[in-house]
């Protein structure tokens, strides 16, 4: 089988060039460049029981193999605060990490994944610092199995956008955000196909976060079995 990353652009965007790259060519490389097992959006730092989330965070749920990235979520014999079973689940974040690697206004990510299929399934590329900062560049829930929800949580603006040719459950997706002073630019597959027109400010900066969350059945299905949820990412790259 091919990997994705065969097929997947690898030239820089029209007149940018690569800053940051995670290729998963090579074991994660915990401490030094990404942190699993805390992130300062989580109330409890290892797991939350606030928006409608399952997660207990698991480094040992990312792993890597043949150049891609896989998180796991599996029922983590935990109950949370509000009285739900906990699942544990993979998280990789800049934030903690010695690097502290940060996107600023100006920047581009892009990301390759592999959506899941499983009920409960919540995968997201999305951004964090100092209590808020968030760029969504994606979320998925296989219940809207050709939407991704696109969201600018700096000057509340969002989208919705539906593609059944190239949104679905166990396909692979290219997703790409351009943190704008003025407006966020969102690209699937290379097609532009949001501009919130509010932007993040000139002097925002963030730390990435790419996880493989629980929905608790409020807004979404909660998973349906104690089956493990998997969720596949192939590379995330930064362009200045």
């Amino acid at each position: 089988m091919t990997a994705y990353s065969d097929t997947s652009p690898r030239s820089a965007p029209p007149g940018r060039s690569l800053i940051w790259s995670e290729e998963f060519d090579t074991p994660v490389d915990w401490g030094a460049r990404w942190v699993g097992d805390r992130s300062s959006a989580y109330r409890y730092c290892d797991h939350n029981p606030d928006d409608n989330k399952l997660d207990w965070l698991d480094p040992g749920c990312v792993t890597v193999s043949d150049g891609t990235a896989t998180f796991t979520a599996v029922p983590a014999c935990r109950t949370l605060e509000n009285g739900r079973p906990a699942w544990r689940t993979g998280l990789l974040t800049t934030e903690y990490s010695a690097e502290g690697f940060q996107v600023r206004t100006g920047d581009h990510v892009e990301t390759g994944v592999r959506l899941p299929s499983g009920s409960g399934a919540w995968p997201a590329l999305w951004t964090w610092k100092d209590g808020g900062n968030e760029v969504d560049s994606f979320e998925y829930h296989p219940d809207n199995p050709h939407l991704l929800e696109l969201s600018n949580h700096v000057q509340h603006a969002a989208a919705c956008h539906t593609d059944p040719d190239a949104i679905g459950p166990d396909r692979w997706v290219t997703v790409g955000t351009s943190y704008g002073a003025r407006c966020v630019d969102w690209y699937v597959n290379g097609e532009h196909v949001f501009s919130d027109g509010t932007g993040v400010g000139p002097d925002w900066s963030a730390y990435l976060i790419l996880n493989l969350s629980l929905s608790a059945g409020e807004y979404h299905p909660a998973p349906c079995g104690p089956a493990p949820l998997t969720f596949d990412v192939d590379f995330l790259r930064v362009y200045r």
